[in-house]
Parts: C-alpha cells; sequence; structure tokens
C-alpha cells in the first residue's frame, strides 16, 4: 500500500515538475500572428503608437521588419484577393510606401490582434469600436491601415512570407 502511494506521488511531482518545465521555461511556445502596419500606417506616424498598443495589450513583438514590397510580392502575399474588384487598387495601395511587418506572440495572438484592429472598413471601425486601432489610423475599408492574419494556418504562411530560419526573405529598409 505504501509502495503504491509513492509510486503515485511519485508520478504526480513529475508530471507537475513535466509541466512547470513546459510552461515555466518556455519549451510551449505561445501562438504567433503576422501584424503589418500598411503604408497609411507607416507615412502617418503611427508605428510607434499601434507598437504601443500592441505592447501594453500583452503581446510581445519576436521579428520585426520594414520593407517596401513590390507588385509581385502583393500578389503573392494577397493572391486569395486576386478575383475581387478591388485587387488592383489594393496593389497600387500596398506598393505605395514602406510598411512595417511583425510577428506577434500572445496565447490566443490570432483572434487577441484581430479583435485590437477592429473590423476591416475603418469607417465602420470608427462607430462599432471606436478604440481599434483602424478607428485610430484607417481611412476606409481599402486604405485601413494595418493587417492580420485571420487564422493561425494564414498566421503560419504569412509569417513564412516575410521570415524566414536565414533571416528576411524581403529587403530590409
Amino acid at each position: 500500500m505504501a509502495s503504491h502511494l509513492l509510486i503515485s506521488l511519485f508520478f504526480i511531482v513529475f508530471a507537475v515538475l513535466h509541466t512547470c518545465s513546459l510552461y515555466c521555461w518556455g519549451a510551449i511556445e505561445k501562438e504567433k500572428t503576422l501584424a503589418m502596419i500598411k503604408p497609411d500606417g507607416v507615412s502617418g506616424n503611427y508605428s510607434d503608437r499601434i507598437k504601443k498598443v500592441i505592447v501594453d495589450s500583452g503581446f510581445s513583438i519576436s521579428r520585426e521588419l520594414g520593407t517596401r514590397l513590390d507588385e509581385d510580392s502583393v500578389k503573392e502575399f494577397y493572391a486569395e484577393h486576386s478575383s475581387k474588384s478591388f485587387f488592383p487598387n489594393l496593389i497600387k495601395y500596398m506598393t505605395s510606401g514602406p510598411v512595417l511587418v511583425m510577428v506577434l506572440e500572445k496565447d490566443n495572438a490570432v483572434a487577441d490582434w484581430r479583435k485590437l484592429i477592429g473590423p476591416t472598413d475603418a469607417e465602420k471601425a470608427r462607430i462599432t469600436h471606436p478604440q481599434s486601432i483602424r478607428a485610430m489610423c484607417g481611412s476606409n475599408a481599402e486604405r485601413n491601415c494595418v493587417h492580420g492574419s485571420d487564422s493561425v494556418q494564414s498566421a503560419s504562411r504569412e509569417i513564412s512570407f516575410f521570415f524566414d530560419i536565414h533571416g528576411t526573405r524581403h529587403d530590409e529598409l
């Protein structure tokens, strides 16, 4: 009886220490998402304000890249929108100036970032989500200041688009 108790106690202690080692020392990574400050956000000098909101909301910024996208990069990154009527305007907008791309980390990063940036249409965001980033710096549905991944799978693909193991995929500014 005592030996069963000791064995059970050993496994409980082992499980607790193993779980703590994973969480306490960072072996389990937090969820990642891609955040991009678009040309109007960068040119409007919103980058520092947006980064402050990000950090104040509990995210950590693990990677950061300032770059200027060319037409081919925009077409590849936003390929799922290629058949939509706004696509030519999106290409023109996204190539109009530099962008700031960041990898954000936090538990529930994708959903929390989407909530923080607010609705796609910045005009609507000012009414329904006045504290959102798009309400702060976006103009309308097409010029909405920031991008956020819409799923964990999209975040992984989008992070890989800009960052790889050997550094950056795109030239830094």
